[in-house]
Order: C-alpha cells, then structure tokens, then sequence
C-alpha cells in the first residue's frame, strides 16, 4: 500500500489518502464479511483491499481499526467526527480520509483512461458535456475525456450524498474541465441542500491521467482547514536573491 498516494497529488494536504494497485489478504469485521459473503472471490478481493487502505488512512489519522460498514447507498459510514470516500477499478484501490472540522464532504473516483462503452456517454452526459468533450479529445487526445467525465460525475454524487442522503442523477449537473490545470466544475442543475448556511451550488473538483489511470477528486473545505489556507497565503514570503 502506498501512504505517499497516486491520488494524493490532486488532494489538500489536511487528506490522508492511501491507495495500492495490488490486491492484499485483508482481514474484515464480522460485518464486512456478511456484507460481501454472497460476492465473487474477486469482488470480496477489492472489497478488502478498499477497506484496508481505509483503514490505513484512518490509523494515521489515530483512529483505532474498525468496520465500515455500507449505508443505505453503499456508501462508507465513517467514524462520527471524520469524513471520507473509497474507490476501486481495474488495478487500483484508494481511500481518503480527512476530520470533518478540515472537510466537509469528500468524493474520489478511479477509472481506467480508455473510452466507454458504445452508448454509455449518452447516457451520462448532457449534449453540451459532449461538445464540450469533442473539442477537448482534439487538443488533448491522450486522456479519454468520456471517461473523464463519468469518473468526474462519480465524485460529484459521492460528494453530493452525505450532504443532501438523495439521489443525484447524471444529467443534475453539468461539468466543464480545464485541461491545463486539471481542475473541474460541477454546477447543479436541482436545488441542493444547505450547507454552512448556505445553498449548495456546485462542486469544483481535480483530476488527473497518467500511466493508463483516471483519478477524480471533490473536497469541500471546512472552516478550520479555511482559515489554515488562508493564514498560510498571508504569510511573509522569504526574500529571493536578487536576480543578476
């Protein structure tokens, strides 16, 4: 398992992450276990896996081994005060972890950068995302932007759920990508829950392709890891040397 994450590049520092490209041996709670005891061999494989990088994450964090058990959407249930996601594709398992003073909700989604199947982003996207996506896959045809944005979407639900515990269709929300910072938005198309006060809007997210895999990251700050940032940027920089 990797604590120096693949997807921790595209993540705030306050997130511990910890994934792997390899399966593991993992040991599961009684309740895990029940939870996956009907699954393919392979399928149990990722379950486990996906859970101990969790669990990893969740150490580091000093937060003592423990189920986590799915909700009502297969989503994790983590411990009360923490907040976190999981994913798993093709090769790859990944978790991320953060204190909910730091974080306010969290979406990470792995997939593997190869096109859709024929008629999938059609059913995931709205006729603007794909226009949007033809002239991106044209300037930058080394990332399988379909797929980008089904693992864009992916994130965005699994940061939407915790928040608002209702469905969020595909075609809720509509995503544009920048391609040279890796970032992405996500602008809700329903109306979304309060949040801080106010109503929820939108996601803006990161991603990032590279050695045959796309990650997708939402983490939605909270106040204390607000003010942390912004004490940081306000700061005296070093003085530079002179330039000759």
């Amino acid at each position: 398992m990797n604590t120096n994450a693949f997807i921790g590049s595209i993540l705030p520092p306050w997130v511990v992450a910890v994934d792997t490209f390899d399966d593991h041996d993992a040991v599961l709670f009684p309740g895990e276990e029940e939870v996956i005891s009907r699954s393919v061999e392979s399928r149990r494989k990722e379950f486990a896996t996906a859970r101990m990088c969790a669990r990893t994450a969740m150490g580091l964090l000093g937060l003592p081994e423990q189920p986590l058990l799915p909700g009502v959407r297969g989503e994790p249930q983590w411990p009360k005060g923490f907040v976190g996601s999981i994913t798993h594709c093709a090769g790859y398992r990944g978790a991320v972890v953060s204190p909910g003073a730091d974080t306010i909700t969290i979406g990470i989604d792995a997939e593997p950068n190869q096109p859709l199947s024929y008629g999938v982003l059609e059913a995931v996207s709205l006729a603007e995302e794909r226009k949007s996506l033809t002239a991106l896959a044209a300037d930058y045809p080394d990332v399988a932007w379909d797929r980008l944005l089904f693992s864009a979407k992916e994130s965005v639900y699994k940061a939407w759920f915790p928040l608002a515990k209702r469905w969020l269709d595909f075609e809720d929300a509509i995503l544009t990508f920048n391609p040279v910072q890796g970032t992405f938005s996500a602008r809700l198309l329903v109306t979304g829950p309060q949040v801080e006060g106010r109503q929820l809007m939108g996601f803006s997210g990161t991603w990032k392709a590279q050695d045959g895999l796309i990650v997708t990251a939402i983490v939605k700050a909270g106040g204390s890891a607000t003010r942390r940032h912004r004490a940081a940027h306000r700061r005296p920089a070093a003085a530079q040397p002179a330039k000759s």
